[in-house]
């Protein structure tokens, strides 16, 4: 009976092997017998490693048509010698680890990627550093992914011929996380990308937008820092946005900004801080979106909203030393403004309730003003402006009137 139970064993064992193969590594090293990355993969079958050894590898084109695990050891060097893209991936179930990526060739009709994937699912790309790019990981119409603890450092000079750090075109439920971004055209780029997850990553210096979405709806972005781009982050024509708990941190210029919205609809911004901007959120055609809990602090203008911005909530916001706190272009006013902390408010809490029992208006003439003619920012400071910004407090007339914070707090909002 003992011996029928071990052949059985064996005999199911030999039938797994047949049908589904023993995984192997394959070592890639200067002197073993396989010396690149692209003869690994031509010789490797489904479901094996390909282990690359320290050392610098001078290949480009590489295709990963089956499913793989490509594993460096104390980041191999990939060089494409400025020749075109580098890996492209095809497959499902593929996954890059500690890889070491530069000089991918610049082009003005192909978008030139160090790292592809194209039409997959299941991948994973960690671990992996990428300089001297075009674009630097490059997902099209694949999902259910991740791309986790990158860092990708670009040389972008000019918009024009520079690329973004993660692109994700036609894409579903991948998580972005962990990842540095710097020095690129757009740190992470979303377009038609749905149900999108970007955690705890790093985007700065970046010439275009730390973070740009376009037509992409249901996604999420929290804990991320957006600091010194061009601007922050740009949100547009996408439904359903979750941006929670990012810092968004000098993006200063003329038209800079630490977020954008346009056309969005249906969104929420919780927890965020918007610290030394131009300006915190630039606000055009968006509509019921709630703000909650975020800190605007030092911006030249902490919200300016453009028009065309309906059914909105401010609610429990610290507004501490703007410029300008709110700027609005419309005598019209649809949004509710209640229960923030405004360090401009000079009223008084007689009951003690933590309440302010005088309404708080946060729209300043001058702010009008500046929107129509900007060249009268050089009088902010005068007694001239501080006086009819009083008189536009007491007898509303180009600014809405019934834009006001009725329960203006008298404590910072913790």
């Amino acid at each position: 009976m003992r011996i029928f139970f071990i052949y059985k064993i064996v005999f199911l064992i030999a039938c797994f092997s047949i049908t589904t193969g023993w995984a192997k590594t394959i070592t890639v090293c200067n002197t073993c017998d396989i010396t690149s990355l692209k003869k690994a993969i031509a010789v490797a079958e489904a479901e094996d490693t390909i282990f690359i050894k320290e050392g610098t590898y001078k290949e480009f084109n590489i295709i990963v048509d089956k499913p793989l695990i490509i594993k460096g050891e104390n980041f191999p060097v990939i060089d494409g010698e400025d020749k075109g893209e580098i890996i492209r991936i095809t497959a499902d179930g593929v996954t890059i680890d500690g890889l070491f990526i530069i000089n991918v060739g610049t082009s003005y009709t192909s978008d030139h990627a160090a790292i592809r994937v194209v039409r997959s699912e299941d991948f994973l790309i960690q671990n992996v550093v990428l300089e001297k790019l075009f674009f630097g990981i490059y997902l099209e119409k694949s999902n259910n992914g991740k791309v986790y603890h990158n860092k990708i450092i670009g040389d972008a000079q000019d918009e024009y011929n520079s690329g973004n750090g993660i692109q994700l075109w036609y894409c579903k439920n991948v998580v972005v996380d962990r990842n540095i971004v710097q020095k690129t055209r757009d740190g992470i780029y979303l377009e038609f990308s749905d149900n999108i997850t970007i955690n705890n990553n790093i985007s700065t210096e970046n010439l275009r937008y730390g973070l740009h979405f376009m037509f992409s709806n249901d996604d999420v972005y929290t804990n991320n820092t957006f600091e010194n781009n061009g601007a922050g982050v740009a949100v547009m024509f996408s439904k359903r946005i979750k941006m929670l708990n990012n810092t968004f941190h000098k993006n200063w210029g003329t038209a800079a900004f630490g977020l954008l919205l346009k056309e969005i609809n249906d969104a929420e911004i919780s927890g965020n801080t918007f610290e030394e901007n131009t300006v915190g959120i630039n606000i055009e055609g968006s509509n019921r979106i709630t703000y909650h809990k975020n800190n605007f602090i030092r911006n030249g203008y902490a919200v300016k909203v453009l028009g065309a911005c309906y059914t909105n909530v401010f609610e429990n916001n610290n507004f501490l030393y703007n410029s300008f706190d709110i700027s609005y272009n419309s005598r019209i006013n649809d949004n509710v403004f209640v229960n923030n902390y405004w360090s401009s408010y000079t009223g008084y809490d007689l009951d003690r309730d933590g309440i302010g029992d005088i309404p708080y208006r946060p729209v300043k003439l001058f702010s009008y003003i500046v929107n129509r003619t900007p060249e009268t920012i050089i009088l902010m400071r005068s007694l001239f402006i501080d006086i009819i910004d009083f008189s536009e407090k007491v007898s509303p007339v180009f600014t809405p009137d019934n834009l006001v914070d009725e329960r203006p707090k008298m404590k910072k909002i913790e």
